[in-house]
């Protein structure tokens, strides 16, 4: 080929893109991921979850987005969160080494309560640990009922 530079990927000119680096992973696993709104931070921080905590997270994902669809999403503080526009955030949760730990903002006010207390008098927590099946309906009335009170608004 005449007045070419091509190489073996057959692209004159171009060089090849440096392959995608895996977010740090803080203590107790959890990844380091910038702050930024959207879906897509929110499933680069899922996809960066160690082991069986990706696939759980992305469960999460989906039935918090199934619950409510207007849902809000976005990587704060190396979280996702999940709010509803205009309201403030309902949910967060966080990887550590043992669990995910699930954040309800207003967890005092649902019904029933998540098991977990918090030294905030509104916030509940509940654990997502390996192994153990996730009750969907429990949680997906916790979603649907924390998307409809106000939210944490930083």
């Amino acid at each position: 080929m005449k007045g070419t530079t091509a190489g073996k990927s057959g692209q004159a000119g171009k060089r090849a893109k440096p392959a995608a680096t895996k977010p740090k992973l803080l203590s107790g696993g959890n990844p380091q991921i910038a702050k930024a709104d959207g879906d897509a931070p929110v499933q680069v921080y899922i996809d960066a979850m160690p082991g069986w905590k990706s696939d759980a997270g992305r469960h999460l994902d989906q039935l918090i987005a199934r619950t409510v669809p207007e849902v809000r999403k976005a990587v704060k503080w190396n979280s996702p969160f999940y709010g509803i526009e205009g309201r403030g955030w309902f949910l967060s949760f966080h990887c550590f080494t043992k669990y995910i730990k699930v954040t309800f903002f207003s967890g005092s006010s649902l019904d029933p309560l998540p098991p977990v207390e918090s030294k905030d008098k509104n916030t509940r927590y509940f654990h997502v640990h390996e192994g153990e099946p996730l009750d969907e309906e429990l949680v997906a009335s916790w979603v649907r009922q924390a998307s409809e009170l106000p939210g944490w608004v930083p």
